[in-house]
């Protein structure tokens, strides 16, 4: 269920999870009722389990002190297939209201082969 990447990097974030946990000398047990969940969610997370909640890694990193590394997780400033991507589709340059206007009566009198007259205040005729 899922591609073979996001499987060994479930499985690595599990395996570090647990570490951790060892680390702080806790057990399963107690790590999962100060996180408010099962002994078995905090298993099956340890174990790279895809089907447990975000909302049970967030309450086991909160247990942890680890919760800044999820804020972390993505930073859209560091995104930069994202950055270049807005930056393709930025206008190169600023257009008035009436260039606007313009270009769009230029269409409609070749679509249409008919010219309206069009106050630049609003009002059309």
């Amino acid at each position: 269920m899922g591609s073979p990447k996001s499987r060994l990097a479930l499985e690595q974030l599990g395996h570090d999870l647990r570490g951790a946990r060892l680390r702080r000398g806790m057990a399963i047990a107690d790590l999962a009722v100060r996180a408010g969940t099962s002994a078995s969610s905090v298993a099956r997370l340890e174990k790279g389990d895809s089907g447990v909640g975000i909302g049970t890694l967030a309450d086991v990193l909160v247990v942890l002190g680890l919760l800044d590394r999820l804020a972390d997780l993505i930073d859209i400033r560091k995104d930069d297939l994202g950055l270049a991507l807005a930056a393709e589709r930025q206008p190169r340059r600023g257009r008035t209201s009436a260039t606007t206007l313009r270009r769009q009566q230029d269409k409609d009198k070749a679509a249409h082969g008919r010219t309206d007259v069009i106050d630049l205040d609003g009002a059309s005729f």
